[in-house]
C-alpha cells in the first residue's frame, strides 16, 4: 500500500472517530438546550468554520469550481439549499430521537442504516443496485428487529425518528450524488451547514423558546454552561468543518467503496464513545442487533463482480 494511501486511510478513520463522538456531544448538548437550538448552533459555528476552509482548499488543490457568474451561483445555492433542508432533517430527526431516549450508541448505529436506504432510494431514480446490497438490506432489517423492537414487539418512537433521520441522511446522499462535480464541495458544505442553521433556527423559536420572551430569556440561561459550548464547538468545529476537511483529503486517494467502509465506522466508535463517556448500556440483544447491522454494512460495500456499477452509498 502506497504512503498516499496509508495517510488517506488514517484521515478517514479520524473522520469516523470524530464523527462517532459526535453523537455523545450531540446527546448531552441537546438535553441541556433543546434538539432544535443545538442544531442550529452547532451549523452556525460549522458555517462559519468553513469560511476559511474554502480559499485554503483552494490553494491546495488548485481545482476548485469556483462560480464564475450568476449561474453557476444559482446553481452553488440550489445545490446547497437542497442539501441543506436535507442535513435540517438529518439532524433534527436525530436529536429528537436522542432527546426522548435513544441512547448516542443505539443512534449511531441506526443512523448507519443511510447505507441500505441509499440504493433503495436510487430505485427511483432507475439506478440499480447490487445483489449483496439487497442481501444488506435484509440482513438489517434482522438486526433492526434485534436493536429496536422490544418485548411485545413494541418499537421506541425515538428508535423510529432516529430512522427517519437516516432516510434524510440517505436522501441528502443522493442531492449530493446529484450535484458532485458540478459545484464546488467545500462551497456546497459551507452553504448547505448555512441553510440548516436557518431552518433549525425557525424550529428553535417556536419550540425551544416558545416564541416568548420569556422563552428566549431561559433559553438564554441554558447556554451558561461551560459543557453545552465544549459540545457545540465539538459538533460544529470538529465534526462539521474539520472532519469534512478530512474526508476530502483522505478520500482523494482512495477507492470510493473503501472510503464509505472506513466512514461507516462511525456507528461503531458512536456505542464505544457512549459506553466510556455517557455510561450507555445495551442489551446482549441489542448488542447483537448491532453487530447484524454492521455485518449488513460491509457487506453493502463489498465491491461487484459484475461489470454493471452499483450505487454506492
Amino acid at each position: 500500500m502506497s504512503k498516499k494511501k496509508i495517510l488517506g486511510t488514517v484521515l478517514l478513520l479520524i473522520t469516523a472517530i470524530i464523527w462517532g463522538g459526535s453523537f455523545v456531544a450531540q446527546s448531552s448538548g441537546g438535553d441541556a438546550i433543546g434538539p432544535f437550538s443545538f442544531s442550529c448552533l452547532r451549523f452556525t459555528i460549522a458555517t462559519v468554520s468553513m469560511l476559511p476552509v474554502i480559499p485554503l482548499l483552494d490553494k491546495k488543490s488548485g481545482s476548485a469550481i469556483i462560480p464564475k457568474n450568476s449561474a453557476d451561483k444559482k446553481l452553488l445555492i440550489k445545490a446547497g439549499v437542497t442539501c441543506g433542508v436535507f442535513l435540517t432533517g438529518t439532524s433534527v430527526f436525530q436529536q429528537l430521537g436522542m432527546y426522548m431516549g435513544t441512547s448516542s450508541g443505539k443512534a449511531g448505529f441506526l443512523t448507519a442504516c443511510y447505507i441500505v436506504f441509499v440504493p433503495i432510494i436510487g430505485l427511483f431514480f432507475k439506478k440499480k443496485s447490487a445483489v449483496n446490497v439487497w442481501l444488506a438490506v435484509g440482513i438489517t432489517l434482522c438486526g433492526l428487529y434485534m436493536l429496536c423492537v422490544n418485548e411485545g414487539f413494541s418499537v421506541r418512537g425515538s428508535d423510529l425518528l432516529v430512522l427517519v433521520c437516516a432516510f434524510m441522511c440517505a436522501s441528502r446522499i443522493m442531492a449530493v450524488d446529484k450535484f458532485v462535480g458540478r459545484v464546488d464541495t467545500a462551497r456546497l458544505a459551507c452553504v448547505q451547514f448555512a441553510t440548516a442553521a436557518i431552518l433549525s433556527g425557525i424550529l428553535m423559536f417556536f419550540f425551544d423558546m416558545k416564541a416568548s420572551v420569556a422563552g428566549i430569556a431561559q433559553w438564554y440561561q441554558s447556554l451558561a454552561s461551560t459543557g453545552v459550548w465544549v459540545s457545540l464547538l465539538y459538533a460544529g468545529v470538529l465534526a462539521g468543518a474539520t472532519a469534512f476537511t478530512l474526508q476530502i483529503v483522505g478520500q482523494r486517494d482512495l477507492n470510493p467503496t473503501v472510503a464509505s467502509l472506513l466512514m461507516s465506522l462511525e456507528s461503531a466508535f458512536s456505542v464505544l464513545a457512549g459506553w466510556l463517556i455517557l455510561g450507555d448500556k445495551l442489551s446482549a440483544k441489542e448488542l447483537t442487533g448491532c453487530a447484524v447491522i454492521f455485518v449488513a454494512m460491509v457487506i453493502s460495500q463489498l465491491p461487484e463482480k459484475s461489470k454493471s456499477r452499483a450505487l454506492s452509498a
